[in-house]
């Protein structure tokens, strides 16, 4: 009996609160939704392939295959600053007998793709020139073996005439066997000679190259979030700061001590993140090393400024921790680790609110095609809005906790 008692208390306090039976009953059937739209909406990947010098041919054959676009170029040059300017995944030149394939190789797949259109545009070019020579090498062989039955019928004439009309069927049945060498070898001397070329990385480089930017940004974010938003609440509800409310010192003021206090961590946080994440793993940094501890301490702020917000709607730890749900799973999915690419737009859109899906942007162009942080002051901004914005929401949230 005393077991069914303390049963029924926790079922009495569990369905008082309703945040919980929304995070047990609700949080998992909107995140399975959320996941359902994204990965059945990104089953494909599409390339733009630009081209410098290839045949009319190649490139229809390329252009044929589903989800390869083709774009053709005057030079090289122009080709190069289409690719930097992620117009483009890849270049194809040609000169002479020599293809020559320059990747982005940013993301893996893109890559791959590139090479099996390729590769498949190749071949089918291959195969219609092989129909082409062995057409006209067997015209040519029919138009000699007609040659040869008129010679035939006329050996009814003199011996010295057949004997004659025996070497011009022999010189045409060599001529025959020649042709055929021929078009045989014309045909195996167009195989083509292929050399590839990679923007960033190699031929190694797999898809977690493309993640580990923003994997970098989601850890920094993470951890300052939930930090700093733990730590606030425990101010909270040990009463500090309920006496610090109760001086005449400003909430301005009581906001930007908790976020310097709990920034100076953060930065010593981030710096160690992004260090460990370039030196221990071996990522590639094309751009500037400081522009991305930079980005990412832009990130690590709104993070802070994110922690203190939410955690003024939270009575206790458990509490806290229900938002992560909510909070931090969505920017996994729309921080660009997951391709936006050929997604819904209306789901595009949902990223656009997503602060990781900027500082994922603006250390991916940096570290991968060595981007200047000031070509990234669009991402930038965006990001100081973001601080911005939660930064006054918490001077306004804290009103409701002051007794004067």
């Amino acid at each position: 009996m005393r077991t069914i008692a303390i049963m029924n208390r926790v079922l009495k306090e569990l369905i008082r609160d309703k945040r919980t039976l929304a995070l047990m009953f609700v949080a998992p059937i909107l995140i399975m939704l959320l996941m359902s739209v994204i990965f059945n909406t990104n089953s494909t990947t599409d390339v733009n392939v630009g081209t410098v010098a290839v045949t009319q041919k190649l490139n229809q054959e390329m252009g044929d295959i589903k989800h390869v676009a083709v774009k053709t170029y005057d030079t090289k040059a122009a080709a190069k600053r289409a690719l930097q300017d992620e117009k483009i995944d890849a270049i194809i030149k040609k000169t002479g007998n020599t293809y020559d394939l320059t990747y982005a190789n940013t993301d893996s797949s893109k890559t791959t793709a590139v090479k099996m259109a390729f590769k498949n545009a190749v071949t089918a070019t291959s195969v219609d020139q092989l129909k082409s020579a062995l057409k006209k090498s067997t015209t040519g062989m029919a138009k000699l073996q007609a040659q040869l039955m008129v010679m035939q019928k006329q050996q009814a004439a003199s011996t010295p005439a057949a004997t004659g009309n025996a070497a011009a069927a022999k010189q045409a049945a060599a001529a025959k066997a020649k042709s055929t060498t021929t078009a045989t070898k014309s045909t195996s001397q167009q195989a083509p000679k292929i050399t590839n070329h990679y923007v960033y990385g190699d031929k190694n480089t797999g898809y977690f190259a493309k993640m580990l930017p923003i994997l970098m940004g989601f850890f920094v974010f993470f951890f300052v979030f939930l930090i700093s938003g733990m730590a606030l609440l425990k101010e909270r509800t040990t009463g500090t700061l309920d006496r610090l409310l109760a001086t005449p010192v400003k909430r301005s003021s009581i906001v930007f001590g908790y976020m310097l206090s709990y920034g100076i961590l953060a930065v010593i946080q981030t710096v160690l993140i992004v260090l460990i994440t370039v030196w221990l793993l071996g990522m590639e940094v094309v751009g500037n090393m400081a522009s991305v501890v930079v980005i990412n301490l832009i990130l690590a702020l709104v993070a802070l400024a994110f922690g203190i917000l939410l955690s003024t709607f939270a009575n206790s730890e458990f509490q806290m921790m229900q938002f992560i749900p909510l909070v931090v799973i969505p920017q996994i999915f729309f921080s660009g680790i997951i391709p936006l690419d050929s997604m819904a737009d209306w789901v595009k859109d949902i990223s656009y609110i997503i602060p990781l899906k900027y500082s994922g942007d603006a250390v991916s162009d940096v570290i991968m095609r060595g981007t200047s942080i000031f070509d990234e002051g669009g991402n930038i901004l965006v990001l100081l809005v973001f601080l911005v914005v939660l930064t006054f929401l918490n001077i306004i949230g804290l009103k409701r906790y002051r007794k004067v």
